[in-house]
């Protein structure tokens, strides 16, 4: 019976320092189409165009949209979404 000498820790691999799974980024031309069709729909509206389920997810994902754009630009959409929620709260 031989005897098995544990395996050294250069033979195991690296938990923690593994490469990186490469991390998904969007297309900014998709996102900028996104938040087009979502401010069209929004500016067309004479009324809140969307039931409250449809309004809490734009509420909750146009940040996450935005994030994906240059600062300036996405500071820019961020006003236009909110000027017209106000806008369309106001007609309610």
């Amino acid at each position: 019976m031989s005897a098995r000498a544990a395996p050294s820790p250069k033979d195991q691999p690296d938990l923690f320092g593994a490469e990186a799974t490469p991390r998904y980024t969007p297309d900014p031309d998709k996102v900028r189409a996104r938040i087009e069709s979502i401010l069209s729909e929004a500016r067309a509206a004479t009324t809140m165009p969307w039931e409250r389920a449809q309004l809490s997810l734009y509420r909750a994902a146009f940040p996450s949209l935005i994030c994906y754009l240059p600062d300036g630009e996405a500071a820019r959409y961020a006003a236009e979404f909110e000027a017209e929620l106000t806008r369309l709260d106001a007609a309610a």
